[in-house]
């Protein structure tokens, strides 16, 4: 019977919510809240870990992250390059990063170990911001809302994403959607999609897509013992390689575009 009712409660909900076509031709419900709440979830989530989770003290760090992502950011539709976009490192060993409505781009210093150059940097960076364009955190925060209607909320969900600290930003605005939307790991249908649009983008920025292969082979060998928690609900590795080997190969004519039109990155 619980089943059958958060069934129909998540029908309802969705019933209600609008309609719309991701990147990469997928419908979407969306809609459970505005553009405008998004971006305010996005940045008090971000402010809160800021305030729980130390900051990189190197400059080089933090001015090669902000190149990456200002090269990415370039290739975005006119909505998203009018946002400000922030971006933060922090010292944790963890090979992570993820990125927030509102224009929001954190990465962990872990991450510079299987990043080994700026192509790999920005493969990460331009799938994470690959979640936003494709407006993945509506999509989930609206699914998650349709589960709760009728039902309630029973219990905080389990599995934060960006520890304890970011957790508790999510009461201000629900805790439960926010925790869904920002601080979990993404469907598979979700992370593939960030896969494709995060490629286009890379390489429409001047950074080579075929680097996304050797960042993945480098992420699987660091983690023969235990898979990072960004791999968590990621597609199989092996396959996802050769997704990746396949798609690069069509997108080099792209960056060999961006790369004779001047877009040069020189981040690191």
């Amino acid at each position: 019977m619980r089943n059958i009712l958060l069934a129909l409660a998540t029908a309802s909900v969705l019933a209600s919510c609008a309609t719309t076509t991701s990147p990469t031709g997928r419908t979407q419900y969306v809609g459970a809240v505005s553009q405008q709440q998004l971006d305010q979830m996005g940045a008090q989530a971000f402010a809160e870990l800021k305030s729980q989770k130390q900051q990189t003290n190197d400059a080089r760090q933090r001015t090669y992250l902000s190149c990456v992502v200002t090269a990415i950011v370039r290739e975005l539709p006119a909505d998203g390059q009018r946002i400000a976009w922030e971006s933060a490192v922090f010292v944790d060993p963890d090979p992570n990063a993820f990125a927030l409505p509102g224009g929001k781009v954190g990465i962990y210093t872990g991450l510079f170990t299987v990043a080994r150059n700026q192509d790999q940097l920005a493969a990460v960076v331009a799938h994470e911001i690959g979640h936003v364009l494709s407006n993945h955190h509506d999509e989930r925060i609206t699914r998650q809302m349709g589960a709760q209607t009728g039902l309630g909320l029973v219990g905080s969900l389990l599995g934060s994403r960006y520890g304890e600290g970011a957790g508790q930003a999510a009461g201000q605005f629900g805790g439960a959607a926010l925790q869904a939307a920002f601080l979990l790991p993404g469907s598979r249908v979700q992370e593939t999609e960030a896969d494709i649009v995060g490629q286009q983008l890379m390489a429409r920025a001047g950074f080579d897509p075929r680097a996304a292969v050797g960042l993945w082979q480098n992420m699987i060998a660091a983690s023969s013992s235990r898979p990072p928690q960004w791999l968590s609900t990621h597609p199989d590795p092996q396959s996802r390689i050769g997704e990746l080997q396949s798609r690069a190969i069509a997108l080099v004519p792209d960056y060999e575009q961006a790369r004779a039109g001047g877009r040069r990155p020189a981040c690191g």
